[in-house]
């Protein structure tokens, strides 16, 4: 199962959390206070029960879940099959705009060809993807000018 991100805010800084306080607050198993004792987290003393502070705890989780960020440079997406920011595949992306001011990015993954997304404003497409070769398409049709009804809905009237 992966890991779980814990909200930080929730603990407060002025108290001081047993184990068992500390997994409650934060929504987890008194474990994995324990694992994170065991990775950094540091107790007020030795002497039992342990205690945290909370404002240890909370700068703990926060720099936790700031080590997990993997931002994207300019000309790369996230792939989440790769779980890592990588170049679009042969350096070809497509941009469908959703509205006037912004749309999608669409390239294939180098490593994985997966296919990736990425939003963008269409004043930034240069910024965003320097060096690219960006190819413009058509948005999808919208589903309000279908000439047809849906088959599925019951228009008879029971009475």
């Amino acid at each position: 199962m992966p890991d779980r991100r814990v909200n930080p805010y929730r603990i407060k800084l002025h108290r001081s959390y047993a184990v068992h306080e500390l997994a409650e607050c934060c929504g987890v198993h008194k474990n994995t206070v324990r694992h994170w004792q065991r990775h950094g987290l540091s107790p007020i003393d030795a002497s039992r029960p342990l205690l945290f502070q909370g404002k240890t705890a909370r700068e703990f989780l926060l720099e936790r879940n700031a080590s997990r960020k993997r931002p994207c440079p300019p000309g790369s997406f996230y792939c989440f099959r790769c779980r890592g920011p990588r170049r679009p595949a042969l350096a070809m992306v497509e941009y469908v705009p959703r509205t006037p001011e912004s749309g999608n990015f669409r390239a294939l993954c180098e490593c994985c060809e997966a296919i990736m997304h990425r939003r963008v404003r269409r004043a930034e497409i240069d910024t965003v993807m320097p060096g690219l070769s960006v190819q413009t398409t058509q948005a999808p049709a919208s589903l309000s000018g279908q000439v047809h009804p849906s088959l599925n809905c019951n228009f008879e009237k029971r009475g």
